[in-house]
């Protein structure tokens, strides 16, 4: 029982959360740096760039870059969640 103490004191979980707040951090620094940019701008928002949905626009969540988007916000979280859990630990 005293191992399993050992093993999940504080400071091996908060080396253990900081070392994956640094690798989710590099993952999202990758995947929003692979995604391409966006043409609309403030247009886009306001509705200055067409109203209808193309092709494009429906299968955007099969494409590359709806991947990264997907997998952007997935690492977000994740790392939202580890910075919320290091302030906790450290508290």
């Amino acid at each position: 029982m005293s191992t399993i103490r050992a093993i999940l004191s504080r400071e091996n979980v908060f080396i253990a959360l900081s070392v994956i707040e640094v690798i989710l951090c590099c993952g999202l620094v990758g995947t929003i740096l692979m995604q391409s940019k966006k043409a609309a701008g403030f247009g886009g928002v306001v509705g200055g760039m067409g109203g209808g949905q193309t092709y494009w626009d429906k299968n955007k969540g099969r494409s590359f870059e709806g991947i990264l988007e997907k997998y952007t916000k997935i690492l977000a979280v994740l790392y939202i969640l580890a910075a919320i859990g290091i302030g906790i630990i450290c508290k």
